[in-house]
């Protein structure tokens, strides 16, 4: 359990970085700014979820976790 914490803060940093790379002032519609957050949060757990989930799993068919 100890290590999905761990992973968990690990690819939180890692999809914030890359995640600010991403303009998206010209993806949504103007003064939609408080949408415009949410969905960039929402991805942003979506992303971290995913990638940790994907990660434990193929560490834990792979025996190296």
């Amino acid at each position: 359990m100890a290590g999905k914490l761990v992973l968990y803060v690990f690819v939180t940093i890692i999809v914030i970085w890359a995640m600010d790379s991403v303009n998206i002032n010209q993806i949504f519609k103007k003064n939609r700014v408080v949408q415009a957050r949410v969905f960039y949060f929402l991805l942003g757990i979506s992303l971290i979820y995913l990638v940790t989930n994907f990660l434990m799993d193929l560490f834990t068919c792979s025996k190296i976790f």
